[in-house]
């Protein structure tokens, strides 16, 4: 009769290894991918470079000029209006905006002085250009 009367205690713990086991598969989940994604998908044979530093800042806009003179701002094909519009927008938002250009070393000189002149002209002063280190 006892055995009826007596309630089984409660368990007032929480387990949280489920919880830390997810937690720590998406963390190296996003630090496998997190790499692939801040890369482009467009591919251009840069120039190479003795005196190359990886940059810091992660407000940046990417410019690609692929070998056919196409430009790409991130990984979108835009005209040159397109470009400087953009530009253009962006630096008004952030006047601190750093431009990064990526351009196929068998590019035109004309192609990229074109480009520098428009950013020249918006008022960009973080002005980068892409390059391989030599080796």
């Amino acid at each position: 009769m006892n055995k009826r009367l007596s309630r089984p205690k409660i368990v007032a713990e929480i387990n949280i290894t489920p919880l830390t086991d997810i937690a720590i598969t998406l963390l190296i989940i996003f630090m496998i991918t997190t790499p692939l994604i801040l890369q482009s998908s467009i591919k251009v044979n840069l120039p190479e470079a003795a005196s190359g530093k990886p940059l810091k800042n992660t407000r940046q806009i990417n410019i690609t000029v692929t070998n056919d003179s196409a430009v790409y701002i991130d990984d979108k094909i835009v005209t040159r209006k397109e470009l400087i519009s953009h530009i253009r927008a962006a630096h008004r938002n952030n006047p601190d905006l750093e431009v990064i250009l990526f351009s196929d070393k068998a590019v035109r000189f004309k192609s990229i002085v074109s480009i520098l002149d428009d950013l020249n002209e918006i008022g960009i002063k973080n002005l980068n250009i892409a390059a391989k280190v030599e080796q």
